[in-house]
């Protein structure tokens, strides 16, 4: 009896997937992952709200002055972007180096790409959700007032600004584990935002520390928001420092991430 071996079945070459689908699907996962944690929501949001309502709105002079309630509400707005950035991307991408699944997902074909994309999309987006509360702050509360041209402008410019501190959350994720990147991303936000003029602005600034002040990322960050809601020009070097140290950042996070590769696996 001949014994017929039944030719193997041909299976057609699945199609590949878009970058930009892949980058959704991570984009979709990673949103729905942070906001199935309510208080890491909530926290971004009203921590600066309530510095704003705390801090400016019983101070007259500057809640009542157009310009310097705008200033106020720029500089707490960045300070929120930036702590979402650092946090976001400090915390979390420790948080996940720690998880079995992480080395699962690095090493699919799709590449980092479209995951690194994915988590700077999420965390704009959960950065604009910052924002809201305090613009009806500043809205109902104060006598800050921009067209909605100058709102449009300054959503667009926090969104570029955050770009160098979500570079920055990165390289300190993959590079420290969770318990070493909290006291880092707090010893590195709150020096910058300081120094920046993000909670005093910087007329009031000795004229050794406005100097110094002008080569950080977050006074160039806050110079470019207040020129774009309020029309006044921000000092000449803002952009340049802005996008070195966005290249800077860049730098560190991809090595941060190689080298992490390297290490925990091949």
């Amino acid at each position: 009896m001949t014994r017929v071996t039944p030719a193997p079945a041909v299976v057609a070459p699945s199609g590949t997937v878009s970058p930009v689908r892949m980058t959704w699907l991570h984009l979709k996962f990673q949103f729905l992952e942070t906001v199935r944690i309510p208080i890491a929501v909530l926290g971004n949001m009203f921590f600066p709200a309530l510095a704003m309502f705390f801090f400016v709105v019983p101070q007259s002079d500057v809640a009542q002055n157009p310009v310097f309630a705008t200033m106020a509400v720029a500089g707490l707005a960045l300070f929120a972007v930036c702590s979402a950035s650092l946090f976001t991307y400090g915390l979390g991408v420790a948080e996940d180096r720690q998880l079995p699944f992480d080395p699962f997902v690095r090493s699919l074909p799709a590449g980092p790409g479209p995951r690194m994309v994915a988590r700077i999309l999420n965390g704009a987006i959960f950065a604009l959700f910052g924002l809201v509360p305090l613009i009806l702050i500043g809205a109902f509360f104060t006598a800050a007032s921009v067209t909605l041209l100058e709102l449009l402008a300054g959503v667009a410019t926090i969104l570029a600004t955050a770009v160098p501190f979500v570079l920055l959350g990165m390289a300190v994720g993959y590079s420290l584990t969770a318990k070493a990147a909290l006291p880092v991303v707090q010893v590195v936000l709150f020096p910058l935002a300081f120094a920046g003029g993000l909670f005093l602005p910087p007329v009031a600034f000795p004229d050794w520390l406005n100097t110094l002040s002008q080569g950080t990322p977050t006074r160039a960050g806050r110079d470019l928001l207040v020129q774009a809601l309020t029309g006044a020009d921000a000092y000449a070097g803002a952009w340049p420092v802005l996008i070195g140290w966005t290249v800077l950042f860049a730098t560190l996070a991809v090595v941060a991430y190689r080298r992490d590769e390297g290490r925990r696996f091949r």
